[in-house]
């Protein structure tokens, strides 16, 4: 029997902050992809994950798409892509609905979701999905699917994620401008957390920490789904700029030495020698030692963590970092991260790396992937077309939106 999987062919667009990937794979069966070429471009229209200049993120796009073309010797027409950004909020809400015929049905799991997210929403947001942790009947034990189960009361403990529209609108645009449609949007720390954890973290609980270069994604797991997003608007592009400042040097120069020589405690500086910088005025050098940048990047990296940990704390969530946390994304290259991790969460942390199985797997064996190579497992799973629904483009993506949550692992 032919392999109906043989010859398909899925693209996944990674717009960040700092660069533009674009991943072109081949599907070789319902759960295997084989990575056939890879296209980078900075990205010089967003900020904090939102776009601010669309002439140039459209040209970036271009730039980006072109290069994976060249390498993999596909054309690309349609995409995944991915969202981030701190408009993507969410909150923990609970719905409650009596059970018609004493017996749960699918339209009375229909009705506590429905009652879970009866919750104000700010201005210029929507909800995308209401995504249930678990349920209960007549407040008894959690369960995971209450279906056929006998009771009067149905109640649901829910997690809601609400996005900008117009931010939606925005980065969609782009992509069609560049002659890229878009199959379907999803949340980078779904998409960074389906390439770096394991089936067993995500069942007994962990937290994901996707440190890109605008915002900095964190998502818990446990049971086998999500428990807690939060976006931070603190990221790689805060140590670049410290760096900058601190050192009185240029912003390109300051990217180069942070990714170089950058240490992120003192407590891993192994040698302290002298670098040589660039000074901001032009034309002029100066020498540093490697201490001054870990005086300067250390409170930056401890300030990102403690955010974090402090989340964890304050929303009672350490039941759901049993594994442990892990760190993926550029700004986990950033050396002693992962150990200045350990000393803040006082917890097993791990870098977190894409689980790549067939391809150029060498080229993509680094965090910076991550969110590229979860874009394309997505869609894996074979969520459906956008094009294939009629009306506007946007309006497709909020009624695919209220699946892709769900359907994610």
């Amino acid at each position: 029997m032919a392999n109906v999987f043989s010859g398909r062919t899925i693209t996944a667009i990674d717009i960040g902050t700092t660069k533009i990937c674009v991943l072109v794979a081949n599907q070789i069966d319902k759960n295997n992809i084989e990575v056939l070429g890879v296209g980078k471009a900075p990205s010089d229209g967003l900020r904090k994950g939102v776009v601010v200049d669309v002439a140039r993120t459209i040209s970036s796009i271009r730039q980006a798409v072109k290069e994976a073309e060249l390498m993999s010797g596909h054309t690309i027409e349609s995409a995944y892509i991915g969202i981030s950004g701190a408009h993507i909020q969410s909150i923990n809400s609970h719905g409650a609905v009596p059970i018609k015929i004493g017996q749960v049905r699918t339209v009375d799991i229909q009705n506590v979701l429905d009652a879970a997210k009866a919750v104000q929403v700010a201005e210029g947001q929507q909800i995308l999905h209401v995504l249930p942790q678990y349920f209960q009947i007549d407040g008894g034990d959690k369960l995971d699917d209450p279906t056929d189960m006998h009771g009067i009361r149905l109640e649901v403990q829910a997690h809601i994620i609400t996005g900008s529209v117009a931010s939606v609108q925005n980065l969609v645009n782009c992509c069609e401008s560049a002659g890229v449609k878009v199959q379907d949007v999803v949340l980078e720390q779904l998409a960074s957390a389906c390439a770096v954890l394991s089936d067993d973290e995500r069942e007994l609980g962990v937290a994901v920490l996707d440190i890109g270069g605008g915002t900095s994604d964190l998502a818990l797991y446990q049971r086998g789904s999500i428990r807690h997003t939060m976006v931070l608007p603190v990221a790689g592009n805060h140590f670049t700029n410290d760096l900058a400042v601190g050192l009185r040097t240029t912003i390109s120069d300051a990217e180069r030495i942070k990714r170089l020589h950058g240490v992120a405690t003192e407590l891993m500086l192994d040698e302290n020698k002298k670098i040589e910088i660039e000074m901001v005025q032009g034309g002029k050098k100066r020498e540093v030692y490697i201490s001054d940048l870990v005086r300067i990047l250390e409170p930056r990296a401890s300030e990102l963590l403690a955010l974090v940990h402090e989340e964890i704390i304050t929303k009672r969530l350490q039941s759901f970092v049993t594994s442990g946390l892990v760190i993926t994304g550029g700004g986990s290259l950033l050396y002693g991260m992962k150990d200045l991790a350990e000393t803040i969460f006082e917890c097993d942390v791990r870098i977190g790396m894409p689980r790549l199985q067939f391809g150029i797997s060498e080229s993509l064996n680094s965090p910076v992937y991550a969110t590229g190579y979860g874009l394309l497992l997505h869609a894996l799973k074979g969520n459906g077309n956008l094009n294939d629904a009629s009306g506007p483009v946007v309006k497709k993506l909020f009624v695919r939106m209220k699946s892709w949550i769900a359907d994610f692992f």
